[in-house]
């Protein structure tokens, strides 16, 4: 809604030039038409103070107040900011927890993980009304674009890096969540159903894929890492540990190094590169 209202606000502010200059345009055009002989005729004329501070004046102003409602705005609704509130003149409840979701966009289905409750699903969401949700979203290969309209704006999700989103639903019902960043031929059936709950809806769904779920062992994993289209909803009871981390990290293959550990060594060798460097730079200068 906050995004909504940005986007109303900012279209406000720019019609207010664009407007007059239409309707001025169409209003000089007529007026000065060579047809019309009551119209002042000054060839030599080049220059009026007022008008230059109308001309100047107007845009700059408006380019200020665009300017702070953009700057402000920005930080407001920035999508890796933790909620301040759940509603307008609603704030977080104290003991408030956010609910953590990890989604990883595949070819071409959703993956999502309940960090907390120790489940995963294909395809298929639920979160508490009133509870902030925090997502952390990444890839599989493809970029692809994470986007709940009822729930907040869209976030890519790239392979290697996590982004971030918080959100919260406020009203209970089943909302369509898609891919809104075009990955190749199962791209259209990427969808997925994000369901507002109540709380007690939501352990009880819980509960649902706990019972009906299989396990997502890192064998399970590498099938379902196969790309398909059009993928039913799918429950897991159990994950591996760290398989979410392994997908981030791109090391979900036996013996293949995490890109985190990578760039620690890395960091680490380049760290002594740069002293050595130096110590011929060093020795260098003193043979001069």
């Amino acid at each position: 809604m906050q995004q909504r209202d940005l986007i109303i606000w900012s279209t406000i502010l720019m019609l207010l030039i664009i407007v007059p200059v239409i309707i001025l345009t169409l209003v000089f055009a007529w007026r000065y038409r060579e047809s019309n002989t009551k119209a002042t005729y000054k060839p030599e004329w080049d220059h009026s103070t007022v008008l230059e501070l109308v001309v100047w004046s107007a845009p700059l102003l408006i380019i200020i107040a665009l300017g702070a409602l953009t700057w402000v705005t920005t930080h407001q609704l920035d999508p890796y900011r933790p909620l301040d509130r759940i509603g307008p003149d609603r704030p977080i409840p104290a003991d408030t927890k956010p609910l953590v979701i990890e989604a990883v966009s595949m070819d071409w289905k959703w993956l999502f993980f309940y960090p907390e409750q120790g489940i995963a699903t294909v395809n298929e969401i639920a979160a508490p009304v009133d509870q902030p949700i925090q997502f952390k979203i990444t890839s599989t290969a493809n970029m692809n674009s994470f986007f709940i309209p009822a729930l907040a704006g869209q976030i890519y999700a790239m392979g290697g890096m996590e982004t971030k989103l918080h959100a919260v639903i406020n009203e209970p019902g089943v909302y369509k969540g898609f891919s809104a960043n075009y990955s190749g031929a199962g791209y259209s059936d990427m969808k997925f159903k994000f369901h507002g709950v109540s709380e007690a809806d939501f352990d009880s769904w819980v509960q649902k894929v706990k019972t009906q779920g299989d396990d997502l062992s890192y064998d399970v994993y590498a099938q379902l890492e196969k790309p398909s289209v059009a993928d039913p909803v799918h429950y897991y009871a159990t994950v591996a540990d760290g398989l979410y981390d392994k997908i981030l990290n791109r090391c979900i293959e036996p013996g293949s190094v995490c890109m985190k550990d990578l760039m620690t060594s890395h960091s680490h060798h380049h760290g002594e590169g740069e002293a050595e460097n130096g110590h011929m730079e060093g020795m260098h200068e003193h043979a001069e």
